[in-house]
């Protein structure tokens, strides 16, 4: 059981880096640092968007307008980080 709660805990933490690769990625095509346009950048951009997209819509909706400032991934990441800590404190120690 322990295995399985390592194994939920290593997605999670790969989760958040795929989470901040994808707000990079779209800074950076926002300010034209990269071409959108080129093949790599395109599949990349468009496989981190079908990856993240289905779990920060919810909270997209939820959240109110900042103007031009996506928070979602921000309040995701927080939300990832207090769900390892209940696995780690609450959980972990109490399976066997």
């Amino acid at each position: 059981m322990r295995a399985l709660l390592d194994i939920i805990l290593i997605i999670l933490q790969i989760y958040v880096w795929v989470l901040i690769a994808a707000a990079v990625l779209s800074w950076l095509v926002a300010f034209n640092v990269v071409n959108s346009y080129n093949g790599f950048v395109r599949s990349v951009g468009e496989f981190l968007y079908r990856v993240t997209e289905p779990v920060l819509a919810p909270i997209r909706n939820v959240l109110p307008s900042f103007g031009g400032i996506d928070l979602s991934p921000m309040v995701l990441i927080l939300l990832i980080f207090f769900l390892q800590r209940v696995i780690a404190y609450y959980i972990y120690p109490y399976v066997f």
